[in-house]
């Protein structure tokens, strides 16, 4: 599976515990739209929030996913999405509104698949 495609069980775990919230529902319902793929689909919800990315950059959501970097490594979360619980993290962007709702899923699913230590890694003291 390429780093990007996020399992489809993964999907309908993550459905069960946002269950309460549209906007995750939606992101969610989009990736397995996309069967998957994490860049397609934030591309797509991207798109949907007004936003435009460059259809043609396949690194658009990792750009996001590095200007979110500071909240996402913030060390009261980091040990959740190490562990794959993204829920405190994803309350916290909703509250900071470090991205558009639509998108914070596909930032957190993005980060903890490349690995959260490796991606925090420019931000850990030397």
């Amino acid at each position: 599976m390429e780093i990007n495609q996020i399992d489809l069980q993964i999907i309908e775990e993550l459905t069960v515990k946002f269950a309460d919230i549209p906007e995750a529902i939606a992101s969610l319902e989009t990736i397995a739209d996309c069967e998957g793929d994490l860049e397609d689909a934030a591309m797509t919800l991207a798109i949907r929030t007004g936003q435009q990315p460059d259809i043609t950059n396949s690194e658009w959501l990792e750009g996001l996913a590095k200007k979110c970097r500071v909240a996402v490594c913030q060390s009261e979360f980091r040990n959740d999405m190490v562990d794959g619980n993204f829920m405190p993290l994803y309350q916290h962007f909703e509250r900071v509104k470090v991205c558009p709702k639509l998108l914070i899923l596909p930032v957190l699913l993005y980060v903890h698949e490349h690995g959260v230590n490796r991606f925090c890694q420019p931000l850990d003291p030397l």
